[in-house]
């Protein structure tokens, strides 16, 4: 088991000099979600990185694809991919596509149009029960994504087959892109809609490491049901003058803002 509260200080760093190398976006988007990510990958997936396409692994699925630095910076650090080629990012011709892409060993499918990642996920999952395979499926969804109605149709086709070995972790910040997910279209009272839906719910803060790994970890909580871990998200956490501020939704970080992000994280 890895030290995930390094291994998040490493991948917001990482993510952090990527974004501002390629002038690219979406910074905020994989802060939020970097605890959630260390926590996988440092003490909760059955994975390999030296055999990333290893039968018997979990799969783990990206579905806000637009995040894809953080989950870059994850598998470089877990050693799926050598570190130096985080540097490729955003770069014509790289692997390390602006939104996350399955030529990059460790990575599942690619995303990027939301409200993709719940319905394959949950034909992987259908899979494994079917063939009688160990390995569980865990999506990261965006909480701006479930105004899609792909996600719905998804969740409802995942309690109605019983994939208890399916985890949607949702990382809800309560921003998207302009403005804040309850002025675009509100999800509440969205841990109750899931309990309709037949989902086993669990809230965490998705910046507690032991309350993630313990939730995530613990799942399925009740056999027969999905498990939804709904993680209430600081976005941007960590940088903070990048903290609850949709403009880093966009903006890229110049070299003094870059300098300031990296001296907080110290």
């Amino acid at each position: 088991m890895a030290d995930t509260e390094l291994l998040a200080k490493t991948i917001r760093r990482d993510a952090l000099r990527m974004v501002h190398r390629a002038r690219a976006s979406h910074i905020a988007s994989a802060l939020s979600i970097t605890d959630i990510l260390a926590v996988l990958y440092g003490a909760v997936l059955n994975v390999d990185p030296a055999n990333p396409r290893w039968d018997g692994r979990d799969r783990f699925i990206l579905s806000k694809g637009h995040a894809c630095v953080a989950v870059y910076a994850t598998l470089a650090a877990r050693g799926f991919f050598p570190h130096a080629q985080l540097e490729t990012y955003g770069q014509d011709y790289s692997d390390l596509m602006n939104h996350i892409s399955h030529k990059v060993p460790g990575v599942e499918f690619s995303t990027g149009s939301l409200g993709h990642g719940l319905p394959f996920g949950a034909g992987k999952a259908l899979a494994a029960k079917r063939r009688g395979a160990a390995w569980r499926t865990v999506v990261l969804t965006s909480d701006g994504e479930w105004g899609e109605g792909s996600n719905w149709e998804a969740a409802l086709f995942a309690a109605h087959h019983g994939l208890d070995n399916l985890v949607v972790v949702l990382d809800y910040n309560k921003l998207q892109s302009l403005t804040t997910v309850a002025a675009t279209l509100n999800l509440e009272p969205l841990a109750d809609k899931f309990r309709a839906f037949g989902w086993e719910v669990h809230e965490v803060d998705g910046h507690d490491h032991a309350a993630l790994r313990g939730a995530i970890g613990g799942a399925p909580w009740v056999a027969g049901r999905p498990s939804l871990v709904l993680a209430h998200t600081t976005k941007g956490k960590g940088v903070s003058f990048m903290e609850n501020s949709v403009r880093w939704h966009y903006s890229s970080p110049n070299d003094e803002q870059l300098a300031q992000a990296l001296a907080e994280l110290e």
